[in-house]
């Protein structure tokens, strides 16, 4: 299986942004947690193997969602 890519959503002084772990730029931005999170999640299901960690506007992870939903490690990792 290919290695998981990780994406996540934060808050930013312009709204919301969507981002590859790792990356210089956002994937997606957008003015509202809703719309970047579906849009971030849209993207990531089109990889092989992903997660989208979505934070609260204190950068803490609120959840995990993980695609495909089989890929997810059960019992969690760490």
């Amino acid at each position: 299986m290919a290695k998981r890519k990780t994406y996540h959503v934060t808050k930013t002084d312009d709204g919301w942004q969507g981002k590859a772990q790792g990356g210089e730029r956002a994937s997606v931005k957008g003015n509202t947690k809703e719309e970047v999170v579906k849009k971030t999640i849209e993207i990531a299901k089109k990889q092989e193997s992903s997660s989208v960690k979505i934070h609260k506007v204190d950068g803490k992870i609120q959840e995990e969602r993980t695609y495909p939903r089989s890929s997810d490690p059960f019992p969690p990792e760490g």
